[in-house]
């Protein structure tokens, strides 16, 4: 068994313990020790990280740690002798933020409980953001209630009580609990908001998770999965979102309050130039057309090909199929460039189109296909090669 430093004090950043075995496995070694304060994956959150210092001064990388049976095994990047004494030194300030976000995730759940009935169901500690899957539908407004009563929670600053109770005692006690848990139990409680089964550590008081910020829910397995940040993690989430604002509400020359309107008038203007733009694009078609059918008249063996280097996809359909009913070979339009490459649309009523697809596919690095009297793809090439292949 391996003393388990995390349930005595979760602040330990530092400590000393000795080496009872070290083996070698595949990507490094793994080391179990008398005592440690890496707390172990488990609980939908992650392992502890840091390093181990050996007395003469050598430094190995504890990259993963894992509980079996009561034994601690951590997953490091060099040797260590048995018997040795070293010094483990967690990195704090990922184990901190950890802390912050479980604690908060205890808050979130404690009150959806409470005012809903619903049951956390999943629970995910990622490196950027923490998932909790509720089992019932919550409303936007559901959700900034229980975000304000969970920051109210942190503004109280109130003491995170854990409790190891007997059988007896356990009888008395209300507590959630995601699965069913044999030995002793440990119940983490915030008095008012919370009490919970839990094996991690925690932040001693509320005060200490920060800022509580709902940043997303969805829908998911006919619940919902809400997605949060508390602390650190949310202050750089609002740094980042805020820096978007500022620069967004200077390429907008807008307030930044007023980021979203001007957005939406931008999309506005957006949509009505696309209109005049496929409205030009059909006229475009129709001048060649008419051009096309004048040839046409008096050559009607000849292939129809246009190419350009803008043309959206109904005007390109346009443009062939009105095409192949005046050639007696191929109709297409071929979008892009030289350097680039084409986009193409190429159908005929009289000739084999598939085949035609294939050797043009074959001869140009192409890939594409459809069923007669049309295929489209893509293909690399020149105006003048493609126009004498096709001919």
């Amino acid at each position: 068994m391996t003393e388990k430093l995390f349930y005595e004090d979760s602040y330990i950043k530092e400590f000393q313990a000795r080496v009872l075995s070290c083996t070698e496995r595949e990507g490094g070694y793994q080391a179990v020790l008398t005592r440690t304060a890496f707390f172990p994956e488990g609980g939908g959150q992650s392992a502890d990280t840091g390093f181990l210092y050996t007395e003469d001064g050598i430094e190995v990388s504890v990259t993963d740690v894992q509980e079996k049976d009561g034994v601690v095994f951590h997953y490091i990047t060099g040797p260590l002798k048995e018997g040795e004494e070293i010094t483990g030194k967690l990195d704090f300030q990922e184990r901190f933020s950890k802390m912050q976000q479980h604690t908060g995730e205890h808050i979130i759940s404690g009150l959806v409980s409470s005012h809903f009935g619903y049951h956390n169901v999943g629970f995910h500690l990622g490196t950027e953001e923490v998932t909790m899957d509720y089992d019932g539908v919550l409303t936007q407004e559901d959700l900034e209630q229980i975000e304000e009563e969970a920051n109210e929670a942190v503004a109280k600053n109130l003491s995170v009580v854990v409790l190891y109770p007997s059988e007896e005692e356990l009888k008395n006690i209300t507590y959630r609990s995601k699965i069913e848990i044999e030995g002793q139990i440990r119940i983490v409680q915030i008095p008012g908001y919370d009490s919970c089964a839990c094996c991690a550590p925690h932040v001693k008081e509320t005060g200490s998770i920060g800022l509580i910020k709902i940043v997303g829910a969805i829908h998911y397995k006919g619940g919902m999965r809400v997605s949060m940040l508390c602390g650190f993690r949310a202050l750089w989430d609002y740094r980042m979102k805020e820096k978007n604002v500022v620069r967004i509400s200077n390429l907008l020359s807008a307030k930044q309050e007023d980021t979203a309107q001007a957005v939406e008038r931008l999309g506005q203007e957006i949509n009505r130039q696309k209109e005049k733009i496929r409205d030009l694009q059909q006229r475009y078609v129709a001048l060649c057309l008419e051009e096309a059918r004048k040839k046409a008249a008096t050559a009607p063996e000849e292939n129809i090909l246009l190419f350009a280097e803008e043309l959206d996809g109904g005007a390109r359909r346009n443009f062939v199929n009105e095409a192949m009913e005046m050639t007696e070979g191929f109709a297409g339009v071929f979008v892009g460039t030289d350097e680039q490459g084409y986009q193409y649309v190429l159908g005929s009523r009289k000739q084999d189109i598939q085949a035609a697809g294939k050797n043009l596919n074959t001869r140009f690095q192409g890939k594409g296909g459809g069923r007669p009297p049309m295929i489209q793809g893509s293909l690399n090439g020149k105006e003048q090669e493609i126009r004498e292949f096709i001919k």
